[in-house]
């Protein structure tokens, strides 16, 4: 009927947040003599917290545009491949003999290259 009261909020939370909180705080203490001077001590160090988080967001956007080159080069690479296989298989259905029908082609290509 009565729950037992807890003694620190932290032990509310799933174990795998307690871990990611623990380690939020001991990158934040880096700070300390820093937020130890803000007039509310425990707002300052939220405010350190939020500097360190945003370092690491900043860090793993930095990873990301690396590790998204080359796959934007395999796309590229794809994109022109996939160009030529619709311009030869438009050019050996329509065969265009003249240059209104070779214009016709390179439109129809370019129609085709949006889907």
């Amino acid at each position: 009927m009565f729950e037992k009261e807890i003694e620190d909020w932290k032990e509310c939370l799933q174990p795998e947040d307690q871990r990611i909180l623990a380690e939020i705080l001991s990158m934040t203490k880096r700070h300390k003599c820093a937020y130890c001077q803000g007039d509310d001590v425990k707002v300052s160090q939220l405010w350190c917290a939020l500097v360190e988080l945003k370092k690491m967001l900043d860090k793993m956007q930095k990873v990301q545009t690396v590790l998204e080159e080359p796959f934007r080069a395999i796309v590229e690479v794809g994109d022109a491949e996939k160009r030529k296989a619709v311009e030869r298989l438009v050019r050996e259905i329509v065969r265009p003999t003249d240059v209104p029908s070779e214009q016709a082609t390179k439109k129809l290509v370019e129609s085709l290259m949006k889907f």
